[in-house]
């Protein structure tokens, strides 16, 4: 996710249902000029994105918005991560595009097929480029019997696209800062 991101020479990522905050601090770390909005609902894991962040020292990089998206977001990303949808994903996918700079990427991780589904098809109806879909299967190593095999975890499905490279529709004002 983070290598699809393309967070190099980005200055703002925004993270769509952050969960643990384990993309975007992960982000955080790897990037130390980067700064990252974490969109969260959830209060336990609000808390746990907030922990984890001051434990391991990148809280000062580190936005938490405690937030259903789409929401209110008055900056432009050079890149968005949608880990979680909560039922609205088209919706989602065209909130982002709309925060996204030109020739920013957005990426998504899905384990249900009919999210990976839904995605693609409204993704090949926008104005993106580069669009592509990676299976991610991890096996591990188990004891059968006298045996061993490897015992297969859930796939994951990772899109990523870029958002084309013309300003996006409906976005009056492009702030440069990602401090909110």
């Amino acid at each position: 996710v983070l290598d699809r991101l393309e967070l190099s020479n980005a200055r703002c990522m925004v993270d769509i249902g952050a969960g643990s905050g384990s993309v975007a601090i992960e982000a955080a770390l790897r990037h130390p000029a980067l700064s990252v909005i974490a969109i969260e609902k959830n209060p336990a894991a609000l808390e746990l994105i907030a922990n984890n962040a001051d434990r391991l020292g990148c809280r000062d990089q580190l936005t938490i918005i405690d937030a259903y998206a789409p929401c209110p977001l008055e900056v432009m990303a050079d890149a968005i991560f949608i880990g979680g949808s909560g039922g609205n994903l088209c919706e989602l996918i065209d909130w982002s595009l709309a925060r996204l700079q030109p020739g920013g990427q957005l990426v998504m991780s899905f384990i249900l097929q009919g999210n990976l589904t839904t995605a693609l098809a409204h993704l090949r109806q926008c104005d993106v480029t580069a669009l592509e879909c990676t299976q991610l299967q991890i096996s591990q190593l188990t004891s059968l019997g006298e045996g061993e095999y490897f015992k297969p975890n859930n796939p994951v499905f990772v899109i990523a696209c870029q958002q084309a490279l013309v300003s996006p529709a409906g976005v009056e004002e492009v702030v440069d800062d990602c401090t909110i």
